[in-house]
């Protein structure tokens, strides 16, 4: 089972990956593929927020 570091560290990789995602297709105007990817984000952040990780400086979203 992993530790509360492990998915920390786990979360931030996804939060960032879904946070690049969710750029490239507010720029190409992909709608549907954002509102599925803000799903995920949403989700993250609620998580990472209840770890008590600050996501002042890593949210590029500010959704």
């Amino acid at each position: 089972m992993p530790d509360g570091a492990e998915i920390i560290e786990r979360a931030l990789n996804d939060f960032q990956r879904v946070q690049t995602h969710m750029m490239n297709a507010k720029k190409e105007n992909a709608t549907e593929t954002y509102a599925g990817l803000k799903d995920d984000y949403i989700s993250l952040k609620v998580l990472l927020t209840s770890l008590g990780v600050n996501l002042t400086e890593i949210d590029k979203m500010k959704e």
